[in-house]
């Protein structure tokens, strides 16, 4: 009876338990034997080995209004997907490689189908960066959601040896800055995309095919989150800081990874700006100031080198491209653009 009450309070705990089974076997497929037998406990465990002095690094982030896009169009995998990468991007900053990651998912009508299509996107980003998913929380939640609504959030762990850890100390004048394009989007400016767009009022305007665009507009967005850590992973030594660039843009992420006496004179036109930065600014009228505030435009990452170590950081990332250098700081601001 207790069971058929909490039914009828819109839990269904029968549902629920087949939906946590399912879940089981997409983490199982990214674990390896670090990731210990939980025994059915409340906690995942993990055997941290390999490392002399290791420090950890973590990470805790969401797809924003990204999935009220996903929800219109019914495609899950590329936002669970993000899920992963915009966490593990974080920690790479830091020089971290991804240990395991937790997910929580909260919804009010269980749709099982939109869950297996999001639970095999978070495991397919998890894979790619040979991450661990080890548990996380499935809640659902009737009147906190209505409808088809959902939330997401995502945290990781990594680790890195505290002598290999990148810190804005190592950063020196006249270092190199090195732009690495983004996908897209990413996750970042959703809110703003779906005004300009009017996707709330009118979702059939994801089906239309804009000019200049490849893809029809809900494809161009849902387009996922660049994964850095398999590409950079191999140059970390050879660089001084690296910042990843979403919500805030240039102006706003990349001072999070410099010390306080030097400044990041940027080039204008050194790196593409994608179409859909450009659609965006003409139809919502958007200053090139804001754009630069809200969006990555067009540079999902942004490493930091001394310049003997620029051509073989080039060599490893074959679409990277010098975009700027380190300079004194003169004045209040640290993102400048010359010219």
């Amino acid at each position: 009876m207790a069971s058929d009450a909490y039914r009828e309070s819109g839990v269904d705990l029968d549902r629920m338990d087949g939906l946590k089974e399912r879940i089981k076997g997409f983490a199982a497929s990214t674990q390896g034997p670090e990731v210990l037998d939980n025994a059915g406990s409340f906690a995942g465990v993990y055997h941290l080995a390999g490392y002399q002095e290791p420090v950890l690094v973590s990470s805790t982030d969401g797809v924003g209004t990204k999935i009220k896009i996903a929800a219109q169009l019914g495609h899950f995998e590329s936002v669970g997907q993000d899920l992963v990468v915009l966490n593990v991007n974080d920690i790479l900053t830091r020089g971290a490689k991804p240990l395991f990651f937790l997910d929580y998912v909260a919804f009010s009508n269980l749709d099982t189908q939109r869950l297996d299509n999001l639970m095999r996107g978070i495991a397919w980003g998890c894979r790619e960066v040979g991450c661990s998913l080890i548990g996380g929380e499935t809640a659902q939640m009737p009147q906190v959601y209505t409808g088809d609504e959902m939330d997401l959030a995502g945290f990781v762990v990594g680790a890195v040896e505290r002598d290999q850890l990148l810190e804005s100390k190592n950063i020196k004048e006249g270092d190199v800055i090195i732009g690495v394009p983004s996908s897209g989007l990413h996750t970042n400016g959703f809110s703003l995309v779906r005004r300009v767009f009017n996707t709330d009022g009118d979702p059939k305007v994801l089906y239309h095919r804009f000019e200049g665009l490849n893809h029809q507009l809900g494809e161009e967005l849902l387009v996922p989150h660049r994964s850095y850590y398999p590409m950079m992973e191999p140059v970390l030594g050879l660089i001084n800081g690296l910042a990843h660039i979403t919500g805030g843009g240039l102006p706003g992420k990349l001072p999070a990874v410099l010390p306080d006496d030097l400044a990041a004179e940027i080039e204008p036109g050194s790196w593409t700006v994608l179409p859909i930065f450009q659609l965006l600014q003409k139809e919502g009228k958007i200053s090139d100031e804001e754009m630069y505030r809200v969006f990555n435009m067009g540079l999902g990452m942004v490493a930091v080198c001394p310049d003997e170590n620029v051509a073989k950081v080039l060599e490893c990332l074959p679409d990277a491209t010098v975009i700027g250098r380190m300079i004194a700081r003169s004045h209040g601001e640290q993102v400048v653009f010359a010219g």
